[in-house]
């Protein structure tokens, strides 16, 4: 079991993502794919208290009292490492700390626990002092209400600049960053994020592990895509290197008998610093080609054809 940097946490090598509870999975559905991930022995669940203010009828949070009411209904929340994060909510925007304090005192209550494993700052707030969000979550620390404090979506300059805070200070060190991450999408990170996360120990998580379901291999012609929900996300991926990579999927799935997702996340777990990427799945039929990630060896000679393959194309240039 991989740990989460330096971090006492020790985790399934796949992070479930909550992104989809209460918006394209309801409650039932979702408590559902929960029972089935930690049946499996997944123990790694990932969230945000805005999941998902941006669906019709939606505030934010929905997906946090869906993993709460099934902790409720489960008895598993000491079985789980729970992920979440702060500063896009519509009522906790941004990390001054007055909001940080009161965003993760409703996360809190929402999940239904008095403490959350793994914190992040979701997006970088360049109106605040940097100190003054360091500081913020090292009192969340401090009180119990946190165990670990993480970054996502930053710059290295500011992720490193983070750092130095907490280090000068003596304040809670990051022990994890979480960056967009995939075999179509390997820059910024390889060549930014990366070096910082090996300098300080950081664990990485990535998020949009499956480019948004293109390396399922599900879209292989604009029609599959035109007029969906994820149009705008997978168009950027179309192209002929896109296609390329998700070939060179299938000839390795094929080979061990296996979905392309399953090799596409294998792929990121080989990687230097990677913890676990983040999947999502709308109902337990998606569950067993991203679980079957954990298990799956590729051979070095499959990972170089991948990260061969996958650097030609234009987001990875």
């Amino acid at each position: 079991m991989p740990r989460i940097g330096t971090s006492d946490l020790t985790v399934f090598p796949l992070a479930l993502g909550g992104n989809v509870f209460g918006w394209t999975a309801d409650e039932q559905t979702s408590h559902q794919v929960l029972d089935a991930y930690t049946a499996a022995g997944g123990d790694f669940v990932d969230t945000a208290d805005v999941y998902s203010a941006w669906a019709p009828g939606n505030e934010g949070g929905e997906s946090e009292r869906v993993i709460g009411s099934w902790f409720a209904k489960s008895g598993k929340r000491d079985d789980v490492v729970i992920a979440t994060k702060v500063s896009q909510h519509p009522q906790f925007s941004g990390l001054g700390a007055a909001n940080v304090a009161a965003a993760a005192r409703a996360s809190l209550e929402r999940l239904g626990t008095d403490r959350i494993d793994l914190y992040y700052a979701h997006f970088d707030d360049e109106s605040t002092p940097l100190e003054e969000t360091v500081r913020a979550f090292d009192q969340l620390v401090q009180e119990g209400l946190v165990r670990y404090t993480a970054i996502s979506n930053y710059s290295r300059a500011r992720a490193g600049e983070w750092i130095r805070i907490a280090k000068d200070n003596g304040l809670a060190l990051p022990v994890a960053i979480q960056p967009h991450y995939n075999l179509v999408t390997r820059e910024p990170y390889e060549s930014d994020i990366a070096p910082l996360a090996a300098a300080e120990g950081l664990g990485v998580v990535p998020y949009f592990s499956l480019a948004a379901g293109f390396l399922t291999g599900k879209y292989r012609t604009k029609d599959d895509f035109a007029g969906k929900d994820r149009e705008g996300q997978v168009s950027g991926y179309f192209t002929d290197q896109g296609l390329a990579v998700v070939d060179a999927l299938a000839t390795i799935a094929d080979a061990h008998d296996t979905e392309l997702a399953s090799v596409a996340l294998a792929w990121l777990q080989a990687q230097p610093d990677v913890v676990a990427p983040i999947a999502s799945a709308r109902n337990t039929e998606q569950l067993p080609a991203l679980l079957a990630s954990a298990e799956l060896q590729l051979s070095a000679e499959e990972l170089r054809t991948l990260s061969d393959v996958s650097s030609k194309v234009p987001a990875a240039a």
